[in-house]
């Protein structure tokens, strides 16, 4: 098939590429070529004998088809049970048939596969915590989505996304300069209210560097000024890079592992050039698995650790409740009912469930907090991640997804659902507009504005 064409083996590498894409509208066309996309069974095979080694396929087959992963899925569950929908059969169903095929496989099964990739699982690993072998099912997933992409099928918009890492070095159409000027422009706009409130760029020998997802720049500003905030009420030595921001990755979500490579590099490259102490990424679960977890092995780094130390953003603020660097006003506290989501990535993949309900201890009225059943490394997912809450194709099977959470959610009787992760926020507003159950939804950073001591010497002027 032509490169020119709006399906193709070719990642998108210029502006142009990107703007014949979107000019598809939903992909319609896009889905359409999909059809006639050949797959390269050649390059299919010499991919897989290259890139699944010992782990992958000592897990392919130690699979005891037991089953004990079905009911820690909540996709299993919300669908009827379909046994189509047990983690294993949809890991054996794609990845064992590649390589019993020798990626010999048509055009169909890949695109049978795409569905299966992308809107069967979200790649959260909870059926990991139930496998009595230990097997990463969410994991092989992504490992499918890698192969899935070198051959051209991967959903449109994460196509796009990809791209936009590629040629923005983030996930949408933010620029340097754009960056930049919304910085000035949120420090501008919240100086009157908080007096000496800055966003300094491009600071050398920073105690921390901070990074944040683009929709905070595209959609959401006032979040980076309420980062900004929160560092000024704290007396942090603080600083954001021109280049190198953006902390997120869709090429993750995408399977698109060059240009994952490409985007934790360019977080990195910050990082040695502006020399921080320590780095602290936003409220969002997949910027850090892709920049802390799983980036320092893409880009290379033998020690498996990115160039200086890297916390989540609920590392910093319970270090800054215990520190006494944020102190909460105590009529201020929360005390409406309210629950925690916990993040897949950064819960379930890095081990801080204790963290943030550390944080709430400082925030909510004893009595008003109901854990989630169950929670912590156990909680489900959102029903958003992974990709699957941007994918249009699938949204219906997304919001049949978000009943699991919103089941979840019900059961706890809050009002306030507090999501300190991106995925986890759009997941939880998008089951509000769809089941409408009454609830209001929010990150830590408003909120603990809300109710922070402000010192004296930091008060605007009456």
């Amino acid at each position: 098939m032509p490169e020119g064409t709006f399906c193709n083996k070719t990642p998108v590498q210029t502006e142009e590429q990107l703007k014949s894409l979107l000019s598809d509208t939903r992909g319609t066309q896009y889905y359409e070529e999909m059809k006639s996309l050949e797959v390269d069974k050649d390059a299919l095979w010499s991919r897989i004998q290259k890139t699944c080694k010992s782990k992958m396929r000592t897990w392919l087959d130690i699979c005891a088809h037991c089953g004990l992963c079905a009911d820690s899925c909540f996709l299993y569950l919300v669908n009827d049970r379909d046994p189509k929908q047990v983690p294993s059969y949809k890991i054996q169903s794609m990845l064992r048939t590649l390589i019993e095929k020798k990626g010999d496989v048509s055009t169909e099964f890949m695109m049978e596969c795409m569905e299966t990739a992308w809107s069967k699982c979200t790649c959260c690993s909870r059926c990991s915590q139930f496998c009595p072998h230990g097997i990463d099912m969410g994991q092989m997933n992504s490992y499918i989505r890698g192969l899935l992409f070198s051959q051209g099928f991967v959903p449109w918009e994460l196509k796009i996304g990809s791209g936009m890492h590629r040629v923005y070095h983030a996930q949408m159409d933010v620029t340097t300069v754009d960056w930049v000027e919304t910085c000035e422009w949120m420090a501008e706009e919240y100086e009157e209210e908080w007096p000496g409130l800055t966003i300094p760029v491009d600071k050398e020998g920073a105690d921390i560097m901070y990074t944040c997802n683009a929709r905070e720049p595209k959609h959401y500003p006032e979040d980076l000024a309420e980062a900004a905030i929160l560092f000024h009420l704290a007396g942090e030595n603080w600083t954001v890079p021109s280049e190198g921001w953006e902390q997120t990755s869709l090429t993750m979500f995408a399977g698109d592992w060059e240009g994952a490579t490409m985007q934790v590099k360019n977080v990195y490259s910050a990082i040695e050039r502006l020399k921080p102490n320590r780095v602290i990424g936003t409220e969002c679960g997949h910027a850090h698995r892709a920049t802390v977890i799983e980036g320092p092995y893409w880009a290379g780094r033998e020690d498996g650790k990115p160039p200086r130390p890297y916390m989540h953003y609920v590392e910093w603020v319970a270090e800054a409740l215990r520190t006494g660097k944020l102190k909460i006003d105590p009529a201020k506290r929360i005390k409406v009912p309210c629950t925690l989501q916990d993040s897949c990535n950064y819960v379930r993949n890095y081990g801080l469930a204790q963290t943030t309900r550390e944080i709430l201890s400082y925030m909510v009225e004893p009595g008003y907090f109901t854990e989630m059943t169950p929670c912590k490394e156990y909680n489900y997912c959102c029903g958003g991640g992974g990709g699957f809450n941007g994918v249009g194709r699938y949204r219906e099977q997304r919001n049949i997804a978000l009943q699991t959470k919103r089941d979840q959610i019900l059961a706890t009787g809050a009002q306030l659902v507090i999501a300190p992760c991106h995925n986890c926020w759009d997941a939880i507003r998008d089951l509000e507009e769809e089941y409408s159950i009454g609830i209001k939804w929010s990150f830590l950073k408003p909120l603990l504005i809300s109710m922070v001591e402000v010192p004296e010497h930091l008060k605007p002027e009456e």
